[in-house]
């Protein structure tokens, strides 16, 4: 059982129970609802066809910065170099529960 999700313009396939990394966003009071819910699959090879309602319910496990990124720029001949450093900020969530048709799949309790 598994969703794909739409958040911070990337795409994520989401399953309950598991964490997974998006780009900031804020939350309420460690909670986080995304209703862009772009498929959902119940069984093994099969869809979802009515997905109006669906929403993909999680809790904010940790927040922090990615690793960082070095930008750099070059033009020869010209002495002209620039470098730049970038970290993405990011939070983790953990996914509790999908909600599709009336339908709940929650995470196992291990």
């Amino acid at each position: 059982m598994y969703a794909v999700i739409r958040t911070g313009g990337k795409q994520y396939r989401v399953a309950p129970g598991e964490t997974v990394r998006v780009e900031t966003l804020a939350h309420e009071d460690g909670k986080v609802e995304f209703s862009d819910v772009l498929a959902v699959s119940g069984e093994a090879g099969s869809f979802e066809q009515e997905l109006g309602g669906a929403k993909v319910l999680a809790e904010v496990v940790g927040e922090g910065r990615g690793d960082k990124i070095l930008v750099f720029h070059f033009k020869r001949k010209k002495q002209y170099k620039k470098m730049q450093g970038h970290r993405q900020g990011f939070v983790e969530v953990r996914i509790n529960e999908i909600l599709v048709n009336g339908k709940s799949f929650k995470a196992e309790n291990k």
